[in-house]
């Protein structure tokens, strides 16, 4: 079957009673947790994904997409109208948002937001559809050790693309390696770090590890940044108000912003480790090099809401290709997504299009449909969903934590599990106070089980050698990509530090040149006659 009766077979999938109503559900939750402040979609997915146990595998996975989409939405709200972004992606949305807010935009800006998403969600589906399935006929023929040089890379190219610090990115991929060695020996049946409990024989799940950290750990940073002090204010913004719709000039100013964001967003975050908040930062460097009055950037121009938009809701498309196609999740919200996939006995990567369409495509089909809904949300339903930021934060802090203790205890009903989530919620939120990052060790936690395996199976080919990783043609490429990155990751540093102290040193000679000139030119002044004087003299 060609693509295109596979996509309308998974559009139609979706249009049953049930997987709407789960559609429906998961984007206005996704919106609701893309409206609190500092919950994000990573934490949204952890939080909920035990409310998706039970359901039917398509449907489960259609709706917890829904939610990482839906709260990519979300967060441009409290951006624009309290200048307060939902979560790291939504930063370069208050460049300009909030500025255009402050002029009595808001209306406006929302609007030109919602329609944005709208068409980069839209341009993110069908490259999606495109591209997706040539990803997996490639990957196809990938063996354990291609599989586990792919771990690897993209492992490597979240700690060198995430974070200001890569020894911290790479400590925390390693501690979420640690854990997951956690259980009994894949081959010997051995147990390890277990410590005689029988609830870790199993391995340490990463539901209550994903929820502590990204939902206690980001409660436990709020309070520490004392948000439960601060009051936000609140602008209201009413459909029915007058200047509630865009003029003609911003349409006209937003169109080429919604095209390059779109298409620079889906490449953009369809590299493993780049992710939303790169997508959207560097949408908004090439508005505003391309941008006729750069000086109008930072306030209210439209092209800087408008393309950072785009870009952020479309690199939430792209990532979704190296994770249905590689099982590689690029984020903490993918790596959510395919914890989701396993529980159901589904395994993200090259055969899943192949022994699981149904799945695959209604996931895909459901971005076309969802992206419709979220746009009637986006438009209709900004007064109510602004109202939750009034919500005071001693309200919402508790709420949330006791919906991360109920999600950790309903995956398997243990008391030990909501230890291990509360003890990761303190881990998060000293990981975000030192600068490591959690969605590394999250990661490495999902793909950890699959690394050792693939690695085993590997070495169990070749009779114990290595030299297996550089006698197939795929795993040569492979090893090539992952030998660039640690150059790059050691390289890069110096080369940049190199060019940062020449610029910094010829700025201090200009500076140095243009203090002595303007001396000269005083002492000039000093030493010639005054007016007084000549007449004196004459």
């Amino acid at each position: 079957m060609d693509v295109f009766g596979q996509l309308l077979g998974g559009i139609a999938g979706v249009l049953t009673p049930v997987n709407l109503l789960l559609l429906a559900a998961g984007v206005l939750m996704g919106m609701i947790v893309g409206v609190m402040p500092g919950l994000g979609p990573s934490a949204g997915l952890a939080i909920l994904l035990p409310v998706t146990f039970g359901l039917d595998p398509a449907g489960a996975i259609v709706m917890l997409a829904a939610v990482y989409y839906g709260a990519m939405y979300g967060g441009t709200i409290t951006s624009v109208l309290i200048n307060t972004p939902g979560e790291s992606a939504t930063v370069a949305t208050t460049f300009d948002g909030f500025p255009m807010a402050q002029q009595g935009r808001a209306g406006p800006a929302l609007v030109l937001a919602a329609v944005a998403s709208f068409v980069a969600g839209t341009v993110g589906a069908i490259l999606i559809s495109l591209t997706a399935p040539a990803v997996a006929a490639i990957a196809s023929s990938f063996g354990p050790p291609e599989l586990f040089l792919v771990v690897i890379a993209g492992l490597l190219t979240l700690v060198v693309i995430i974070g200001q610090n890569r020894l911290l990115g790479a400590v925390s991929a390693l501690i979420g390696f640690g854990l997951a060695t956690v259980g009994v020996d894949i081959t010997t049946g051995n147990q390890r770090y277990t410590f005689g409990s029988p609830e870790l024989i199993e391995g340490i799940d990463f539901i209550p590890v994903a929820i502590g950290l990204f939902g206690v750990g980001e409660i436990l940073w709020s309070l520490y940044n004392r948000a439960h002090r601060q009051d936000l204010g609140y602008m209201a913004v009413s459909a029915r108000a007058r200047g509630f719709w865009p003029t003609r000039r911003d349409w006209a100013e937003s169109r080429g912003s919604m095209g390059r964001g779109s298409l620079l967003g889906f490449f953009v975050g369809a590299i493993p480790g780049a992710g939303a908040t790169v997508a959207s930062l560097m949408s908004y460097s090439v508005e505003k090099a391309v941008a006729r009055r750069p000086e109008k950037f930072g306030h209210g121009a439209v092209p800087g809401l408008v393309g950072p938009e785009a870009a952020n809701n479309a690199a939430s498309a792209g990532s979704m290709v190296p994770l249905l196609t590689l099982g590689v999740p690029g984020s903490g919200a993918t790596a959510v997504l395919l914890g989701g996939f396993l529980i159901w006995g589904l395994t993200p990567g090259p055969l899943l299009m192949e022994q699981n369409p149904d799945v695959a495509w209604a996931l895909i089909g459901s971005m076309y449909l969802g992206n419709v809904m979220l746009l009637v949300l986006n438009i209709f339903c900004v007064p109510a969903f602004a109202s939750i930021a009034r919500v005071p934060f001693r309200i919402l802090g508790p709420i949330v934590v006791v919906l991360c203790v109920i999600g950790a205890y309903t995956v398997n009903g243990s008391l030990v599990e909501v230890g291990i989530m509360l003890v990761c919620g303190v881990l998060g939120f000293f990981m975000r106070r030192f600068g490591f990052s959690p969605a590394a060790l999250v990661i490495a936690l999902v793909l950890g089980p699959i690394a050792e395996e693939s690695l085993r199976q590997t070495l169990l080919i070749s009779g114990g050698s290595f030299g297996i990783f550089i006698q197939r043609g795929p795993s040569q490429a492979l090893l090539a990509f992952v030998a660039l990155l640690c150059v790059f990751a050691f390289v890069a540093p110096l080369v940049f530090g190199a060019v940062r102290r020449s610029v910094d040193r010829r700025t201090e000679r200009r500076l140095a040149e243009a203090a002595r000139r303007a001396g000269e030119g005083e002492e000039s002044a000093d030493d010639r006659p005054s007016d007084e004087q000549r007449q004196v003299d004459a």
